[in-house]
């Protein structure tokens, strides 16, 4: 292929004659994208991650307490028909953003990640504001996870006996060696914990289902009686359709938090084997884990317990993590079972840890890539020998000690902050990938570059990514509606609830100010054209490197079986 020449951001791709060999590129002239992208092995990550493991971590990644917790608070709030709307629409976006992050991702699967894209395809200053928003997420996020692994402890040892920061210590520390001892030994332990978190599910699930049918201690035939009396949705804030539609709109945080940290896969871009092939296995499993995990969960949960059930109250009033706070305890609890929740927190403290340790990794790799792209210090560049990037991880650990700051009593207030911030923050990062998309499909279109030619398309091309955009906006500049509701029994008497209209907006001005601040200090930098946006640089190592793995990989398996047994025996024939 020939060289690609840019003068200016102006001008327009120009391919010419190149005395390199066939597949090598670069890009020359005035057009600064940043740093190379090719490594050092100082600062270069491995391709360590296998595609089993890649695999269950889309499938089980990001399933966490906001599905198995969550979902009570929204089903207290707004009634069964509103959580299935919800999780459905969000879980819909969700796949749109993952087909988006696939296309590129598979194009180009550097390092850096989608801050990386955001840079090379759309504007620097967005990649600069992407990389932080996500950041300030996971070291938000981290820490918080740790508090509620604590606090999922004391159903075995209360507090009075044990300080909640001895078992984050413990926690923290485990966390930190699993992310030191590098990506193939992360991808293994991620694996188990995945594979875990699938289990459980599927066994809440099949036994909801039997439930449901009557196959319960108390031999009752539930099916959609609770949609009739009470009722499929519940009034909030007012009567009438106001009331239901308003219901409704609440339900959209809750699932909007659910479904954070989907996007993990796009994280391990850079360090997966024969990414061009694994990762759209990972996307197709994702549609399917939001069908079978989200919407299943919640329209079952639904069918299980009434919206106005004084165990269910009593719940999500009264606990925000452990199996108290699940719904499906409730509906055990309704159906006359009992000795189970032992047996679900056991399973909520492993869901807890693994999203612990998979979040430090996602601050570790995200700093990392800010300082690949040259908008963090270069330190955080350097890995080890293993491939680790241990001063980000050293970093991005210091601060997930701001968890002993999270163990007081008031906790479940700080719990409320933290999801806030969180939501908000993962809204932007779906927001920045999407505008990234529409960027990049304009770019390759103007620049020759057919569909057929890559690896993986988003099914539903820019309409897709439009209208999930779209959604995206209007849910991060609606989704703290309450505040501004007055509310005769809110908490503290005000009528305008002003932290969690901080914690809930805050976000934004945050968001947009890096991205205004960085112009500022960087007057020349100029988003991209279509025909300036840099979609070849590097590509040609990585097309090598790729084809060396293949030839390697056809080599060692010749005749013989891929896979471990239980990859092959559970998750192969999904692929």
């Amino acid at each position: 292929m020939g060289l690609i020449h840019r003068k200016d951001p102006g001008t327009s791709v120009v391919r010419l004659p190149s005395p390199l060999s066939s597949g090598d590129e670069k890009v020359v002239g005035g057009a600064d994208h940043g740093p190379d992208i090719l490594d050092s092995p100082e600062t270069g990550l491995h391709r360590g991650l296998r595609s089993r493991q890649i695999t269950m971590i889309a499938i089980g990644g990001a399933i966490g307490t906001g599905l198995i917790i969550g979902t009570g608070s929204s089903l207290a709030k707004a009634g069964p028909l509103s959580i299935l709307i919800s999780y459905s629409i969000v879980g819909f976006i969700v796949y749109m953003v993952m087909c988006a992050l696939g296309e590129m991702a598979t194009y180009l699967p550097i390092q850096s990640g989608f801050t990386g894209y955001a840079a090379r395809f759309c504007d620097p200053a967005l990649g600069f504001s992407l990389g932080y928003t996500y950041w300030f997420k996971y070291i938000i996020v981290t820490p918080n996870q740790l508090t509620a692994a604590a606090l999922v402890i004391q159903y075995w040892v209360p507090r009075e006996k044990v300080n909640p920061g001895v078992f984050i210590a413990v926690f923290l520390v485990a966390i930190i060696l699993i992310n030191y001892l590098g990506i193939k030994f992360f991808g293994e332990i991620e694996f188990w914990l995945s594979s875990i978190k699938v289990l459980t599910i599927v066994g809440l699930l099949i036994l909801s289902l039997v439930l449901v049918l009557g196959g319960g201690p108390d031999h009752d035939r539930k099916g959609f009686r609770y949609w009739k009396n009470p009722g499929s949705m519940k009034t909030l804030y007012g009567t009438g359709d106001t009331g239901r539609f308003l219901g409704l709109w609440s339900t959209f945080v809750t699932a909007t938090f659910a479904y954070l940290g989907t996007e993990l896969v796009g994280v391990t871009v850079g360090e997966a084997q024969n990414p061009r092939r694994v990762i759209p296995r990972a996307i197709k499993l994702t549609f399917w884990r939001i069908v079978v995990f989200y919407v299943l969960s919640v329209l079952l949960i639904g069918m299980l317990v009434p919206y106005n059930s004084p165990r269910l109250a009593f719940a999500t009033k009264k606990a925000t993590t452990g199996a108290s706070a699940s719904p499906f305890v409730v509906a055990m609890i309704e159906s006359g079972i009992s000795g189970l929740p032992g047996f679900l927190n056991a399973c909520i403290l492993i869901f807890v840890f693994s999203a612990a340790n998979s979040d430090l990794y996602i601050a570790t790799r995200t700093l990392y890539g800010l300082a690949k792209e040259g908008n963090s210090a270069q330190i955080f560049a350097r890995t080890d020998r293993r491939g680790v990037p241990i001063y980000a991880l050293g970093l991005s650990a210091a601060i997930a000690c701001i968890a002993f700051l999270n163990v007081a009593d008031d906790s479940r207030k700080v719990f409320t902050y933290f999801v806030n911030l969180v939501t908000i923050f993962g809204l932007l990062t779906w927001i920045s990938i999407l505008v990234t998309h529409i960027y990049f499909v304009k770019a390759r279109q103007a620049q020759g570059i057919e569909k057929h030619q890559l690896a993986y398309t988003a099914p539903f091309g820019l309409y897709g990514t439009y209208f999930a955009l779209g959604f995206c906006i209007v849910i991060a500049i609606f989704k703290n509606f309450d505040v501004f509701i007055h509310v005769p029994d809110r908490e503290g008497g005000e009528n305008f609830d002003y932290v969690n209209f901080i914690t809930g907006y805050l976000g934004i001005p945050l968001y947009l100010g890096m991205i205004f601040g960085y112009k500022l200090l960087n007057p020349k930098t100029k988003g991209w054209t279509p025909m300036t946006a840099d979609l070849y640089s590097g590509k040609a190592a990585i097309d090598r490197e790729e084809e060396e793995f293949l030839a390697n990989k056809a080599a060692k398996q010749s005749g013989g079986k891929s896979g471990g047994w239980f990859y092959r025996t559970f998750i192969g024939w999904l692929l």
